[in-house]
């Protein structure tokens, strides 16, 4: 009769607590963490069982994904790809090669171009990609993901004239004569770029994007993702796998993306609206493995493009407004956190964090105070010293992606700040000093989705994409322990999920990593392009092999 328990053995098991040091085994009975602790008491623990033996591996809590957008990531993974594309005429030669590979494409669509590409003063034209693909819609998205590229085809598929126009948040970019010249930033790409997208797209498409999605993360050694553009289309996504399977491949936490409509009555009918969604999905399939969570606010744009909420200028002189003024913010804040909703509230620019302050403070002043509020910030790129120490007072997560820090992205970003602020960016080491606490993430598909990349440039505040980049601010780095510990258990906390994910203890979910590299005694170098050896989700052993 075969055992219902299996004890692994021979590893260094690290809990998802950095102030613990790692045990060498652990038990897995009916999808729970039986006991983690010495061999010894773990057979005790386990009495008849099977036997792993992981060969010293190290295995951690499976990492929760602290950010990210689960259909465009799919989707991406069949774009064009332009992340490491030097130069436009190198984005076209790309361009044209994926149309001669498949003529019947009703569409060519690309990821991830970098600012960098263009000359000074030059900025994203339709008629550079007209050059390379003339006939068919042409649609990129930046690397940031808050900016579109778009030919002359697409504009006009799109429906955008002399007459559309701009959204609130968003600009068309148009020419002295008033046309738009194929650069759509902020909310403009969300309405015409995204929205066209969306329009197009099938559900088999959108299924097929999640279905790749999910397997890339547990690739690598993802079990759980922070969902942080949710809406219609991506409910309508999860429900039909929820109806089909009865679970998703592992639990997934969202916040609906709100959209700034510069009207409150709106505003706060979007936040009733998703209150709605969030009780009867609840409802009907619990919230195991989907729970919307909370609210997403887009609180400013990027530091690449100019458009992240500052408190000084930029190089260039410009000082945007935020996407969300106080005036809506505050209330539509106060609404979600009155039904429950967790804040996350994107914020770059030290400006746009310090209006996320005020919301939450405004939330704690009209709801009074609430253990399980957990507001968190997205991005803190640029951040005062004052907003962080607000942060630790307030219990406010700051949740942060290293790969948007990989020195080989940062020329732009640097230039277009042109001072001090160039080289104090994503201070990591201020916020564990204050005690804030950190979950960490990727943003994907913004930045590359592979963990241990992620994890050897919050180690070494390095460059996973160019080795011969010197590291930016390495009195930043995580120790490999802490890194770990805001992967899994941080990022646990943040989504309130921390009481059954984020740790390898009895009654956890057994949702664990063995990985191929040991980030707490290999050198930071053998984790790079790496994958997870062996991926578990509630004891089924889902991406490699035992």
């Amino acid at each position: 009769m075969t055992s219902n328990t299996t004890i692994y053995r021979n590893a260094t098991v690290f809990t998802g607590d950095a102030s613990v040091a790692p045990r060498e085994s652990f038990a897995v009975r009916e999808g729970r963490i039986l006991a983690a602790g010495d061999l010894d008491a773990v057979r005790l623990a386990a009495g008849e069982a099977e036997e792993v033996d992981l060969a010293g591996a190290l295995v951690t809590p499976g990492v929760i994904e602290g950010h990210s957008h689960m259909l465009m990531l799919g989707e991406s993974l069949s774009k064009v790809q332009l992340r490491d594309a030097k130069t436009v005429a190198e984005v076209q030669e790309r361009l044209a090669a994926a149309r001669a590979a498949n003529p019947e494409a009703p569409r060519v669509l690309g990821t991830s171009w970098l600012f960098d590409i263009f000359e000074e003063g030059e900025r994203p034209t339709a008629a550079m990609l007209d050059a390379a693909v003339p006939d068919v819609p042409v649609i990129l998205d930046a690397n940031d993901l808050h900016s579109v590229w778009a030919n002359t085809a697409a504009l006009e598929a799109m429906g955008i004239t002399r007459e559309t126009p701009d959204p609130v948040g968003g600009e068309i970019v148009r020419d002295e004569n008033g046309d738009a010249t194929g650069f759509l930033i902020e909310t403009a790409a969300v309405k015409h770029a995204w929205g066209y997208l969306d329009e197009v797209a099938t559900d088999d498409d959108r299924d097929r994007y999640l279905a790749a999605a999910f397997a890339a993360y547990l690739e690598t050694g993802v079990t759980g993702a922070t969902e942080m553009s949710f809406g219609h289309p991506d409910l309508a996504a999860y429900r039909r796998i929820l109806d089909r399977d009865g679970r998703l491949p592992f639990p997934v936490n969202a916040h609906w993306m709100l959209t700034a409509t510069g009207d409150l009555e709106s505003d706060l009918a979007q936040i009733a609206e998703v209150a709605s969604i969030r009780d009867e999905l609840a409802a009907r399939y619990g919230d195991e493995w989907l729970r919307i969570a909370g609210v997403k606010f887009i609180l400013d744009g990027v530091i690449d493009a100019c458009t992240a909420a500052m408190r000084a200028p930029y190089a260039n002189g410009e000082l945007p407004g935020p996407i969300w003024e106080r005036e809506f913010a505050l209330p539509t804040a106060v609404a979600a956190d009155a039904a429950g909703l967790q804040l996350a509230l994107h914020a770059i620019g030290d400006e746009a964090s310090t209006i996320a302050l005020d919301m939450v403070q405004e939330c704690i002043r009209v709801n009074g105070p609430r253990a399980d509020r957990r507001p968190r910030v997205e991005h803190l790129e640029s951040v005062a010293d004052d907003t962080i120490a607000r942060m630790a007072a307030l219990g406010v997560t700051a949740s942060m992606q290293p790969v948007h820090c990989d020195p080989a992205v940062l020329d732009n970003w640097q230039a277009v700040l042109g001072d001090e602020r160039a080289h104090t960016g994503f201070p990591w080491h201020k916020f564990r000093e204050a005690g804030v606490p950190l979950a960490l993430g990727t943003d994907a598909p913004t930045a590359p989705h592979e963990v241990p990349n992620n994890l050897f440039i919050a180690l070494t505040a390095k460059s996973a994409l160019d080795h011969s980049r010197e590291a930016y601010q390495p009195q930043r780095v995580f120790t490999p322990a802490d890194a770990l510990e805001a992967l899994t258990l941080g990022a646990a906390y943040a989504t309130r999920r921390d009481g059954e994910a984020g740790r390898i203890a009895a009654g956890y979910r057994a949702t664990v990593v063995v990985w191929s590299a040991n980030a707490l005694t290999d050198a930071p170098e053998a984790l790079l392009d790496t994958e997870a050896a062996l991926t578990m989700v509630d004891g089924e052993v889902v991406h490699g092999k035992v």
